[in-house]
């Protein structure tokens, strides 16, 4: 990931791997956790740096894949995909 180091809006991103070591950590208050990352989510979602989205949707399908309903983000799966 060369690119990353000129980025600096990336590095106050949660990425998938910290997304999972959350989860793992939160035992009591993992559905707080969840929230706060979902809501992390919509606001990267809205950002106009496809490297952000992206990364977003990696945790969205992530989520999905752990049973949350992620319907919501539909067109932004498709406008990531575009």
């Amino acid at each position: 990931k060369y690119w990353s180091i000129y980025r600096f809006d990336i590095m106050f991103e949660r990425t998938l791997n910290d997304v999972v070591k959350g989860i793992r950590a939160s035992k009591r208050d993992t559905g707080l956790f969840i929230s706060t990352c979902i809501s992390e989510i919509k606001n990267e979602l809205s950002s106009t740096d496809p490297f952000t989205k992206s990364n977003a949707l990696q945790k969205l399908t992530f989520l999905q894949m752990m049973g949350y309903d992620m319907s919501w983000a539909s067109f932004a799966c498709v406008e990531v995909m575009s």
